[in-house]
């Protein structure tokens, strides 16, 4: 008695993994987000299974079918965009199936932030310069816990990845001056990354509010922000990790001295 909660990466259909895609393909019922989950992913669904699209089902009508599917004895397939566990409104569900006595199990997916990062060929973790990873959205229409300002997170001038927040990029600029970042600190932009019209913008934070502006950017847009995403750090050499350095012992190689 569960229903499968699966993360079916950020767009392209190849990027689900081979559980999710498994259990996709063997689910009775799938129940997916049909403004954000390719098409070409769920039709690799069995031609008999029921597909149900939930863009326009609030929350109890989502759960009642899938409930009602799983009682009457349905393999359950409810499929998110990227990975469940971030920004994947999945602890509501979960809450409420438990209360019908139904469990789920979460299958994770790849995340748009890491699918952006991968588009520009970026390393978000870069030693001596940055080791953090921030992921979070600025303050809109939901607000945000009050240790969680943006310009109290962007003090500690880590990368940050952005979500949901493309348009509330002014106030995203703001407070990253407000903790002290730079007009010239280096951003990406990946709108639909891994889709076929994915768009890339390397901006600065003094930029960016107007290069989203001229591109039409408000949806489906990743922000990722901080020296980490400089275009040119693969020629700055101090910025190196030490576990190819030839000169550094670890358990499975003895360093060389020069």
């Amino acid at each position: 008695m569960k229903v499968y909660l699966i993360g079916a990466g950020p767009g392209d259909p190849d990027l689900i993994t081979v559980k999710g895609l498994r259990l996709l393909q063997e689910a009775d019922v799938v129940m997916y987000t049909d403004s954000l989950v390719s098409e070409a992913l769920v039709a690799k669904a069995k031609p008999e299974a029921e597909v149900i699209k939930s863009a326009g089902l609030e929350l109890h009508e989502m759960v009642g079918i899938m409930v009602d599917r799983v009682r009457a004895g349905k393999m359950v397939a409810r499929v998110h965009t990227g990975d469940p566990s971030v920004f994947g409104a999945i602890m509501e569900q979960v809450a409420l199936l438990k209360k019908e006595g139904v469990g789920a199990e979460v299958v994770p997916g790849v995340s748009s932030v890491f699918a952006a990062a991968a588009a520009i060929g970026a390393e978000l973790t870069i030693p001596e310069l940055t080791q953090t990873l921030i992921l979070t959205r600025a303050e809109g229409r939901t607000p945000v816990p009050e240790l969680e300002k943006l310009r109290d997170l962007a003090a500690h001038h880590t990368t940050i990845a952005l979500f949901l927040s493309a348009t509330l990029v002014r106030k995203v600029v703001s407070e990253l001056r407000e903790a002290g970042w730079s007009i010239d600190t280096p951003v990406a932009v990946v709108q639909r990354a891994t889709w076929p019209d994915q768009l890339v913008i390397r901006t600065t934070v003094g930029e960016l509010e107007a290069q989203m502006r001229e591109h039409g950017i408000r949806s489906h847009a990743m922000i990722l922000a901080g020296w980490a995403l400089d275009p040119d750090i693969h020629g700055k050499e101090q910025y190196r990790s030490k576990l190819y350095d030839k000169t550094f012992t670890h358990r499975f190689r003895r360093g060389v001295k020069e």
